[in-house]
C-alpha cells in the first residue's frame, strides 16, 4: 500500500516509521538533533511549495509535509496491518 504525502510524493507504507506534527521540531532537543542530522547528511526533502504542516519519516528519508499529521495519521491507519495481509 501507498501513503500520499503531498504534491506528488508517494511513499510505501512499509517503509513509514513515524509521522510528526511540524511543532515537534521546536519543542523536543532529540527531534532538533535528528532533523539537523539529517539536513547534515542531506537526507531531508521538502514537498511542495506550501509551509510544512508535518515531519515524516521514512526508512530512507526525512519528508517535510504540507499535510497535517493528524491526516497523514488517519490515511495510515486506513492501510492493513502487516497480520492482516
Amino acid at each position: 500500500m501507498y501513503i500520499h504525502l503531498g504534491g506528488e510524493k508517494v511513499i510505501r507504507s512499509s517503509e513509514l516509521v513515524a509521522i510528526f506534527d511540524i511543532s515537534i521540531e521546536k519543542s523536543s532537543k532529540l527531534s532538533k538533533q535528528f532533523v539537523a542530522h539529517s539536513h547534515k547528511i542531506k537526507n531531508v526533502e521538502t514537498i511542495g511549495e506550501e509551509e510544512a504542516k508535518s515531519i515524516v519519516v521514512t526508512k530512507g528519508k526525512v519528508y517535510y509535509s504540507p499535510i497535517s499529521s493528524t491526516t497523514l495519521k488517519k490515511r495510515s491507519h486506513h492501510l492493513p496491518r502487516m497480520d492482516e495481509a
